[in-house]
């Protein structure tokens, strides 16, 4: 039976939207193109009838004119109805799209939900407090260990002040004292010396200047008189 009629699966797939839109955008085009066509022979038409008069060959020109704008005019009919499908049916399959659109958003949505509640299930509240205070624990643990660690040894909680400014007076005090005794040593006199050192602030300025003016003139007298007057 299936040999003889066929079977149901045999069937041609039922157009979709998509489909048809696509076969009225092409009517739509081969309209457009035959209206093109009618508008040349009615131009054709026009320039005829004005380059004739009043006749028989003028009235069968306007005859033909006639038809063809009567063509025309049905094409240009056809042309505005399949515009109208083509519209309805991009608006149907816009709000499809958006349908279909919104659905897969809502079953995404419905398969999130289902996965979080499938790991907040796994999730134990009780177990995390209890791994938080023990945190707390081992922190105030650490920080006690810290403070062990950093206590100073071998010195007193509370230091007098007054003992302290004590200390540094008696400091200063010997610092004096070093300073003094070293001044003392380089004043004294070396004992590898028998004479006193000569005091050479005794010499006045104005024998030196005279000595100065002496060597200056190229003679030696006044200079020699000079060093005389000054032993």
């Amino acid at each position: 039976m299936n040999r003889i009629f066929g079977s149901s699966a045999s069937k041609k797939p039922k157009p979709s939207l998509q489909d048809a839109i696509s076969s009225t955008d092409t009517r739509v085009a081969s309209i457009e193109v035959k209206i093109k066509k009618l508008d040349g022979e009615l131009g054709r038409y026009k320039e005829q009838m004005s380059k004739l008069r009043n006749g028989p060959g003028k009235n069968a020109i306007q005859e033909r004119a006639l038809r063809t704008l009567k063509q025309r005019r049905m094409y240009e009919s056809q042309l505005a109805q399949l515009v109208q499908q083509t519209f309805n049916m991009e608006s149907a399959a816009l709000a499809t799209e958006n349908l279909r659109n919104t659905m897969a958003t809502v079953d995404a949505m419905k398969l999130a939900n289902k996965e979080m509640r499938k790991q907040y299930g796994k999730i134990d509240i009780d177990k995390i407090e209890s791994v938080q205070y023990d945190m707390e624990d081992l922190l105030e643990q650490a920080n006690e260990i810290q403070e062990t660690l950093g206590r100073s040894y071998a010195v007193p909680d509370e230091i007098d002040e007054a003992d302290l400014e004590a200390e540094l007076d008696a400091l200063q005090l010997e610092e004096e004292e070093e300073g003094a005794s070293y001044l003392a040593d380089l004043n004294k006199v070396p004992d590898f010396l028998d004479e006193p050192p000569v005091e050479l602030a005794d010499v006045s300025l104005s024998k030196y200047a005279l000595l100065l003016s002496g060597l200056n003139d190229g003679s030696q007298t006044p200079a020699k008189e000079a060093v005389k007057t000054s032993a």
